[in-house]
């Protein structure tokens, strides 16, 4: 079995060769909005993870900066006990959207063993990230394309829908 450091390494460059046909497919999934395509991507997201160890990777930890709502910041300052405006100056920047991003990555409450320091309070885009379990998955077609390139589990999701040709 593949290291998860060369899968990681690999990974980008996997990404851009498979992108025209990933493309296609997101193209042809947005037009058809299959009836089955949540039941099947969610069938798919399970046998991915029940292979692939989020613990051994973290790369999105360490690379995307998920954007920080009010909620997550009032949820994560009362967790560390910080004032918002306290948490804010520690952690968080505006991007060019003007949404809080963290300030710098890999994320400050990433451990060295890739476990979150703040878990059970990390941001809403922390819990969601992937989407790959998320209803009306044709509404994160884009964002999925994406993360093929930082996720281990995303690229192997979109290959097996690519090679299954269920759509």
């Amino acid at each position: 079995m593949e290291k998860m450091d060369d899968i990681l390494k690999n990974l980008p460059e996997k990404a851009k060769q498979a992108e025209p046909k990933n493309k296609a497919l997101v193209k042809k999934l947005k037009k058809k909005k299959p009836k089955n395509l949540d039941d099947t991507v969610h069938a798919l997201h399970q046998e991915v993870f029940s292979r692939i160890d989020c613990l051994a990777c973290a790369n999105c930890c360490k690379t995307l900066g998920p954007r920080i709502t009010d909620n997550d910041i009032a949820r994560l300052a009362k967790h560390l006990k910080l004032k918002p405006g306290k948490f804010i100056d520690a952690y968080l920047k505006l991007d060019e959207d003007n949404d809080y991003v963290f300030k710098e990555m890999p994320c400050p409450f990433l451990m060295p063993d890739n476990y979150c320091m703040v878990y059970e309070y990390r941001p809403k885009a922390c819990r969601e990230y992937p989407h790959t379990d998320r209803k009306r998955f044709y509404q994160a077609l884009d964002v999925t394309l994406k993360n093929t390139a930082t996720c281990p589990a995303v690229f192997e999701i979109m290959e097996q829908l690519n090679r299954n040709n269920a759509f």
